[in-house]
């Protein structure tokens, strides 16, 4: 045969999908929901008899986890919807940069420096007065279909 390497791309991902099929009409309200590629928490459910050809519906309002916008969907209650994996980990502030990207430190010892400041002013005022004030703060990132950001702040005192 040949003597070259094979070279793979190599990807972090191990293939996982990023949602998992649930029946519509088991999803409740504060579960998950993908609507339009977006993942979603669900804030209402209404279910509709079934009608004269079949399937009951199941009307969805939900808001979009992370850029707070109401999508809604209705969907037979029998059929399949997408629900998002949706994880929530706790970091530690290291650094706030000039250009709004955050400094975490991971629970292994490695620094995480993609995530951005949240947009959410409560939580960014929290946030930079914490840290302004030599706090030692823990922020909880959520991440769901390759997204990620900051969600929740948690104080464990002075440095």
């Amino acid at each position: 045969m040949s003597d070259e390497e094979h070279h793979f791309e190599s990807k972090a991902d191990a293939g996982a999908s990023k949602t998992y099929p649930q029946q519509a009409g088991t999803i409740r309200k504060n579960g998950y929901i993908v609507i339009k590629n977006r993942p979603c928490k669900v804030v209402e459910v209404s279910t509709s008899k079934t009608g004269k050809h079949g399937h009951a519906k199941c009307h969805f309002v939900a808001i979009d986890i992370f850029n707070g916008k109401k999508l809604e969907d209705i969907v037979p209650s029998s059929h399949n919807c997408d629900v998002p994996h949706v994880t929530r980990t706790d970091y530690q502030l290291i650094d706030i940069s000039e250009d709004g990207f955050v400094s975490l430190l991971t629970e292994n010892g490695n620094t995480k420096d993609d995530l951005r400041l949240p947009t959410d002013e409560n939580l960014l005022s929290q946030i930079k007065d914490g840290f302004g004030d030599g706090k030692d703060l823990v922020v909880t990132v959520m991440s769901s279909m390759g997204e990620e950001q900051i969600c929740a702040l948690k104080d464990i005192g002075p440095k």
